[in-house]
């Protein structure tokens, strides 16, 4: 009986906790691309190995004053905080969107974390 429980649990916690990079690739391709292409354009930045990179620190893009005077790493809070609020996170960032959707969020960083 307790053994049932425990696999019931473990699959219910597999089905709502990680979200998979599928989830946030198809997201990325939706809504990201445009302007975060393989190589850094007008319209973005290079999103190939953000995860732990500095925070503008790519010299083929030209950063906002906000995010240059940001400091640190995008970690995992970083990239979250930006993507749900990327004006506050930033001030005078160009980033256009938000992404309200936590588990979104989550699955684009999980997504971003594969693109090296």
């Amino acid at each position: 009986m307790f053994r049932r429980l425990a696999i019931g649990l473990a699959i219910l916690f597999a089905l709502t906790t990680p979200v998979a990079a599928a989830d946030g690739q198809k997201i990325f391709q939706l809504q990201c691309r445009t302007c975060h292409l393989a190589k850094s354009s007008l319209s973005g930045p290079s999103l190939i190995g953000v995860s732990k990179r500095s925070i503008a620190a790519l010299p083929d893009y030209a950063f906002s004053e906000g995010l240059k005077s940001k400091g640190g790493t995008w970690t995992d809070e970083n990239l979250d905080a930006f993507m749900a609020a990327p004006k506050k996170f930033a001030p005078g960032t160009r980033m256009p969107g938000t992404w309200p959707v936590a588990a979104d969020r989550a699955a684009l960083i999980a997504y971003m974390k594969t693109l090296n």
